[in-house]
């Protein structure tokens, strides 16, 4: 049985405030997927602490840098129950985790943090975990090119 809308609503606002689009159906994650050019980061949203005190504080602080993903894109594990089974089928040789973040480009997935990699950390280690991974993965590639 999905979630109360009600006890998720502000975990979802958390992300949808910071610029993320709710795919909350199957259709939804495909259509954000494969329609995007560029780098799409991917948050698999949750109930649980690691999520509240540090996952979505840490995706918070990462998306303050000058580099950034294409676009973002969220579902909520144990509300989107679809959307979220289609969303993990991207992450392709990981188990199903909750949270996790995965960035993708062209519908491949490049890089990936699970909730093992989540727990342990603080939100500060997170945000610099993704930061490093936005200017690996996220800059153009002009400015890739000029580091290389």
């Amino acid at each position: 049985m999905p979630y109360s809308e009600l006890m998720i609503k502000p975990m979802r606002e958390e992300l949808t405030r910071l610029g993320f689009e709710e795919t909350r159906t199957v259709e939804a994650v495909d259509a954000a997927i494969k329609n995007s050019t560029g780098t799409v980061m991917v948050v698999v949203n949750s109930v649980c602490g690691c999520a509240a005190g540090k996952a979505r504080p840490g995706i918070a602080q990462a998306l303050q840098h000058s580099v950034q993903p294409d676009k973002k894109i969220t579902v909520f594990a144990g509300a989107d129950i679809d959307a979220t089974a289609q969303a993990r089928n991207y992450f392709t040789g990981y188990p199903p985790s909750s949270p996790s973040i995965g960035l993708l480009k062209d519908g491949k997935l490049i890089y990936m943090m699970e909730r093992y990699q989540i727990e342990g950390r603080s939100a500060d280690q997170i945000a610099a975990e993704l930061r490093s991974a936005f200017d690996k993965f996220c800059a153009p590639l002009q400015q890739a090119a000029a580091t290389n």
